[in-house]
């Protein structure tokens, strides 16, 4: 056995002993506990990176859709009568599209977790609730994330005249008293949304394998996820 096999078998039989799960867990080797969970974490991961990192994941997503940053949308209304309600239209489309472009880039660093996954961090995802996968992830990956994030968020804001939108409207904004920005640039709140919005959809999808291991078509999720349920 490798030395990654190994530590993910040491953190499962630490665990499984644990809330009465070792009677569910019967049949089980650690093994198999442990390809369960990398599997687990890895198929969340890229479910969630593929959903988002194409054209509408986030724009056509009520739940991670990026709105315009909160202080402006309080001055919307005003701005929108002073007739810059197609500018302010314009921005939240562009922020959107800053974050599908961005997302793709997410995937390595996310599978490079779990290829490196220690005992402690099995044990909290083993023992936590339905969205420790993702409490796992934002620990693990927000900051190097959010550097990888912000050139290529810039790019794309560049591209599409992001910058150029939310000056001309946030200095109106702030040239009224309306507005004090609360991320150093647009491109950091893009980021910033971006990541959150990725973590959000991690979650969902590590609920949907907690609460349905048989409906991921992979029968070893189903035998081990199924047993903890």
């Amino acid at each position: 056995m490798n030395r990654r096999s190994f530590v993910l078998s040491a953190a499962a039989g630490l665990l499984f002993p644990m809330a009465g799960r070792a009677q569910a867990l019967v049949g089980i080797s650690e093994l198999d506990a442990s390809r369960g969970l990398r599997s687990a974490l890895e198929t969340g991961a890229v479910a969630a990176v593929q959903l988002l990192g194409r054209p509408d994941g986030f724009l056509g997503n009520p739940q991670v859709r990026i709105p315009l940053p909160k202080a402006l949308q309080d001055a919307s209304r005003l701005l929108s009568a002073l007739g810059m309600r197609k500018q302010l239209e314009e921005l939240e489309l562009a922020l959107n599209r800053a974050a599908e472009a961005a997302v793709p880039m997410a995937r390595t660093l996310l599978v490079d977790a779990v290829r490196h996954i220690t005992v402690a961090d099995a044990k909290k995802i083993l023992a936590g609730g339905d969205t420790s996968v993702t409490a796992f992830f934002a620990e693990k990956t927000r900051q190097p994330l959010s550097g990888t994030f912000l050139p290529v968020v810039h790019q794309a804001t560049s591209k599409v005249g992001v910058v150029e939108k939310y000056e001309r409207v946030s200095q109106k904004a702030q040239g009224m008293g309306l507005y004090q920005p609360e991320d150093p640039t647009i491109d950091h709140y893009v980021t910033r949304k971006a990541l959150d919005g990725l973590y959000f959809m991690v979650g969902e999808e590590e609920k949907k394998i907690r609460r349905d291991p048989v409906g991921t078509g992979s029968a070893l999720l189903s035998k081990v996820f199924g047993a903890l349920r």
